[in-house]
């Protein structure tokens, strides 16, 4: 792949050199270069995500979502004159792998922006690199609220965006006592904080709130807990490798044959895919995107990502972070066309009011002043391993940094 820029290519053999199959070059050490054709020194792009390790279910989707995007960028004729090159490294589920790969993105590769990073966890130890390091973070993942920290910005849902509007569907389609079942890390406890406070707010009752080791896997005390208080609605925020089991010891006590409500905020498509269908039948859950809402946009998104990964068992989903990273790489390359720049200052005030007219799940804005995004949320439900749309929220401010 020549960067001599006097040599001319059409645009439809740019568009077929940065295909999937040859746009990703080993460099060792679980780093890859995605490299599209310009002129001129490339725009260098950095995505770190958890390719390996206990939330490797997550990462590679966001891979494949950044990849897309930048291969739109690059076919339309780049930023600012340049190709754009797509650097991306495995945190490995490992926040100390994260802080050491973080520096290699900053140092080593000298990347104009960085976008990345699935657990909160993983966000509080590498955004300090980044930002330290003189470059702009995006986070593209839903979480617990409260990063309101300069030149970082976040695309996806905030707990106002989820628990605000799921809690109240839950009290009117499933009960008002509430059992939540945590994996003991930042994002749990930041999100139960106002699971409880909207709870309570809407006449419900929290009657237990537990917080396990990330590598529990039994749950013999708390399903009996759940099943002895009479709970209504178990909101779980246990992530793998507990989920799976814990869902299915719930699920032989007979928690949701005997009219008992799932309901979790993360659990998207990825996660129908390799769980028991009846573990999980009429789980809630709120996000930004599923795969059966009717938005034309979205539908051709999701249609031109499995036509570009075929094969590929990362679905484009909302709680793993690609759309959040779609949104996140959208909005940036536009505020970098807006401020003419790569220049953090500039780049970070034209992503204050960045927006796109269509997205996954629909349009989204840059809320000024809250460095979080305005979007369409929905409630859906579990049924026979898909996703039914219960609920169309409409669009919905993530209340953050005010």
């Amino acid at each position: 792949m020549g960067n001599d820029s006097n040599v001319m290519i059409t645009r439809r053999e740019t568009l077929r050199r940065v295909g999937f199959a040859a746009g990703f070059t080993a460099l060792g050490g679980g780093t890859f270069v995605a490299r599209a054709l310009g002129a001129g020194a490339p725009v260098k792009v950095g995505v770190i995500t958890d390719l390996t390790g206990v939330i490797g279910f997550a990462g590679p989707a966001n891979v494949n979502i950044a990849k897309l995007v930048a291969d739109d960028i690059n076919g339309g004729g780049g930023l600012l004159g340049r190709r754009l090159e797509l650097i991306v490294v495995d945190s490995a589920s490992d926040p100390t792998i994260g802080v050491t790969k973080a520096k290699a993105l900053v140092e080593q590769h000298n990347v104009d922006v960085v976008l990345g990073g699935i657990t909160s966890a993983m966000r509080n130890a590498i955004k300090g690199v980044i930002v330290d390091g003189g470059k702009l973070y995006i986070y593209p993942q839903l979480y617990e609220g409260l990063e309101c920290q300069s030149n970082v910005f976040c695309t996806g849902p905030t707990p106002n965006q989820q628990a605000e509007p799921l809690v109240p569907w839950l009290i009117a389609n499933g009960g008002r006592k509430f059992y939540l079942p945590s994996s003991d890390y930042v994002w749990p406890h930041g999100l139960n904080r106002a699971v409880r406070a909207t709870v309570e707010k809407n006449g419900g009752e929290i009657v237990g709130e537990e917080y396990f080791p990330l590598d529990a896997t039994d749950f013999p005390e708390t399903v009996e807990k759940i099943r002895s208080s009479g709970t209504n609605v178990v909101f779980n925020t246990i992530i793998p490798p507990g989920l799976a089991p814990f869902l299915a010891q719930l699920y032989a006590a007979g928690f949701t044959r005997s009219g008992g409500r799932l309901a979790c905020v993360y659990f998207d498509e990825n996660l129908l895919n390799v769980i028991p269908p009846e573990h999980m039948e009429g789980l809630a859950s709120c996000l930004d995107y599923f795969e059966t809402i009717d938005d034309g946009f979205s539908n051709e998104l999701a249609a031109r990502y499995k036509r570009k990964f075929p094969g590929t068992t990362a679905r484009f989903a909302g709680g793993n972070a690609s759309t959040g990273m779609y949104r996140g790489l959208t909005m940036w390359a536009n505020a970098v066309r807006e401020a003419d720049s790569l220049e953090r200052a500039a780049v970070s005030a034209a992503l204050e009011h960045a927006r796109i007219g269509a997205g996954p799940g629909g349009p989204a804005e840059m809320v000024p002043g809250q460095h979080h995004v305005r979007m369409n949320m929905y409630v859906a439900v579990a049924t026979k391993g898909r996703y039914e749309i219960a609920k169309k929220l409409g669009t919905i401010d993530p209340k953050e940094c005010t």
